[in-house]
């Protein structure tokens, strides 16, 4: 029993420090400067202000709920960009990107904001308009 016990927070503890481990990662992120991910994306994002970039995934369950809303606030903001990982991996990895869905804000070139997880509108519209 004492030995099914240990098992048992083993795997605790190792989901705990995995969960510690990309939140210190995305929070690494925020500051660096873009690498150059070339094409069309890349373009923009070399031309200045400020981008959201919207990590995805079509296998994924929270990316179902979340996509509609990101292709909502797309019709009202141009700075908007889908990356779909299933076609342009690169530029995930590029980023970082641990899991999806994530969502990078990137101004001036530079990460400002690096968010992991599913997010409701008004919380992407506050991203876009501060």
């Amino acid at each position: 029993m004492s030995n099914l016990l240990s098992i048992v927070l083993f795997v605790i503890a190792l989901f705990v420090l995995m969960q510690i481990y990309v939140r210190l990662s995305t929070w690494k992120k925020k500051g660096k400067m873009v690498e150059d991910i070339g094409g069309d994306l890349g373009n923009e994002i070399r031309s200045g202000g400020k981008h959201l970039l919207y990590f995805y995934t079509s296998s994924c369950g929270a990316c179902k709920t979340m996509t509609p809303i990101i292709d909502a606030l797309k019709e009202e903001f141009k700075n908007i960009h889908k990356v779909n990982l299933a076609i342009d991996m690169e530029i995930g990895r590029k980023f970082g990107v641990m899991g999806t869905p994530a969502t990078v804000v990137v101004e001036n070139e530079k990460i400002t904001s690096y968010i992991l997880g599913h997010k409701n509108r008004s919380f992407l519209r506050n991203l876009l308009d501060s």
